[in-house]
């Protein structure tokens, strides 16, 4: 699937997006992959509270299925202004 990451998620991990191979059941699982490739990762991860995620271009919570998902982003919370 391919993994998106926005902002300073982008900057922590250093690349815009990825081609990942996972059997991850839910967005948190793939987290955990993620988190224990590299500690770039781990930083980015440290707090999930700080993040949104879409599947497929829709917003979603962190224990949402990645059965048939073909896209995941990675944000912090936008603002408005």
């Amino acid at each position: 699937m391919n993994v998106m990451y926005f902002a300073w998620v982008r900057e922590r991990i250093g690349v815009p997006s990825e081609q990942v191979e996972t059997n991850a059941p839910t967005v948190s699982a793939l987290v955990e992959e993620l988190k224990a490739r590299e500690e770039r990762y781990a930083a980015a991860f440290e707090d999930v509270s700080a993040l949104r995620v879409a599947l497929d271009q829709e917003l979603t919570d962190f224990d949402a299925p990645l059965d048939g998902v073909r896209e995941v982003a990675f944000f912090p919370p936008m603002t408005g202004g």
